[in-house]
């Protein structure tokens, strides 16, 4: 099947934004055992839609000035962003290094897309939002080490309709609290023209010794990323999306969850549960959300296969827990880089598609999620990337990238609330995207997902069929 082709931009600027001169001395801060996890990850890749129904002429003369000048305020306290990873031949550690002059690519283009097209959430070809996320410059070598920048952003303009922000980051350099923290501090202080003022009482703590980890799990892990690292490819360049397999055919669609369903999902749990399973049932948003998710994602799945799995085969759906309110001691909320607990599920597939399918998922992620809560954030976790690399490699699974929490709805450049926000990467990766609402209710989740074109048609038939059943 032939790709619908992208829409094409015009880049008519490329500069860089730094720090304000003077602002940020050189800085080196190492990677935690948090980063480490995400070392070999593929690049984040996150798109913000806004409402701009103006002549082209007024967002160069006074948008495109305020978003670069608030960027540069910003970065004097998000520095990681403009520096860049350095990574020294094994066994040296890899580290991020911000030096004076460093600064983060800023592409400003134009496009002819349809504005409403895009912040749509019907189904349409994934390439199609591929044009408006940037590309990380490539890795360079300095001597022995290799060079890797941490950030690209560009700007697009819809005349007289909208503008797009694009941010590619590696995840190396932050986790997803930390990236909306930059977001929506970078958000704040253009929307009040330039005045720290307005994140003065939230600035992110970069206190790398805070994080205490035992030393025995820090070496094991460390061995493990190494062993990774020699056998994986790192310099493979930018991906060729018009010849990736992993594309071909795929369509991005958008759904929502109110929170009527989510409460109506929750009774109908509880309702299959007796008195002694309830105790044991940790129900909460995110726990129901993902069960229906995965049971309708398996059973869409299944639909395409020509030769199902063994009904005892043990599926996977893999989350993460912040750990920043979990580790002895706590580290402050606003910590910047990786805080983050692999947590691992697994469910046999006759279990999944079974009756009471969406049950015995809850059941699997409340249990997860109370071990989570009273073992410890860091139980087993000398194994976690060991576990995450068999599971890729051998096994069917699922996960799920952002978080209701985030408050991605909440960056306002002054524009108001995005129209719509899009997490791309996923198109690749294969999670679901999950996020608060658009329409600024406090209540409800939102989420997006890549698939074929026909696995889509049975996916929202199949959560269509199972909310007008559950939900009364």
């Amino acid at each position: 099947m032939a790709h619908t082709p992208p829409h094409t931009v015009k880049i008519v600027e490329q500069s860089k934004v730094s720090p304000p001169p003077g602002s940020v001395p050189t800085t080196s801060l190492r990677l935690t055992f948090f980063d480490l996890l995400w070392h070999l990850c593929c690049p984040m890749q996150r798109l913000y839609f806004y409402s701009f129904p103006h002549p082209t002429q007024l967002f160069y003369q006074s948008l495109l000035p305020n978003l670069k000048t608030s960027l540069s305020l910003t970065l004097q306290h998000f520095f990681p962003f403009a520096g860049d990873l350095l990574c020294p031949p094994s066994p040296a550690r890899p580290h991020i290094l911000f030096s004076s002059g460093d600064s983060v690519p800023f592409a400003v283009a134009e496009s002819a897309a349809d504005f409403d097209r895009l912040i749509a959430d019907d189904p349409r070809d994934v390439l199609e939002l591929h044009p408006f996320v940037p590309k990380l410059p490539p890795a360079r070598a300095k001597g022995d080490t290799r060079v890797v920048p941490l950030m690209a952003l560009q700007v697009t303009v819809f005349p007289n309709s909208g503008i797009s922000i694009g941010v590619t980051f590696c995840h190396v350099a932050a986790d997803g609290r930390a990236f909306h923290h930059f977001m929506k501090s970078w958000a704040s202080v253009c929307k009040s023209n330039g005045d720290l003022r307005s994140i003065e009482k939230s600035t992110p703590f970069h206190g790398r010794d805070s994080i205490k980890i035992p030393a025995g799990v820090e070496l094991d892990v460390l061995k493990d990323f190494w062993d990774w690292a020699s056998v994986k490819n790192e310099d493979q360049g930018p991906v060729d999306l018009a010849s990736n397999n992993k594309l071909a055919g795929k369509v991005r669609a958008t759904f929502v969850l109110g929170q009527a369903q989510i409460d109506g999902l929750k009774h109908w749990v509880m309702n299959q549960c007796n008195e002694e399973e309830l105790e044991a049932l940790h129900i909460s948003t995110f726990v129901v959300t993902c069960a229906i998710l995965w049971v309708c994602l398996i059973t869409s799945q299944e639909m395409e296969l020509s030769k199902p799995s063994a009904l005892d085969e043990p599926y996977f759906f893999v989350f993460l827990g912040d750990c920043r309110n979990r580790l002895e001691p706590p580290v402050p909320s606003t910590y910047f880089g990786n805080c983050l607990a692999f947590c691992i599920v697994s469910v046999n597939r006759n279990e999944l598609l079974g009756g009471n399918g969406i049950v015995a998922a809850v059941k699997a992620f409340g249990k997860r999620v109370k071990e989570l809560e009273s073992h410890g954030a860091l139980e087993g976790a000398e194994n976690w990337m060991r576990e995450w690399k068999e599971i890729l490699e051998k096994y069917h699974f699922a996960t799920v990238a952002g978080s209701h929490k985030l408050g991605i709805y909440e960056t306002d450049f002054g524009l108001g609330m995005p129209k719509k926000s899009e997490l791309v990467h996923t198109d690749v990766s294969g999670a679901i995207s999950l996020s608060d609402k658009r329409d600024g209710a406090n209540d409800g989740v939102e989420f997006s997902l890549a698939l074929s074109r026909t696995q889509m048609d049975h996916f929202n038939a199949i959560l269509e069929e199972r909310l007008k059943i559950i939900v009364v």
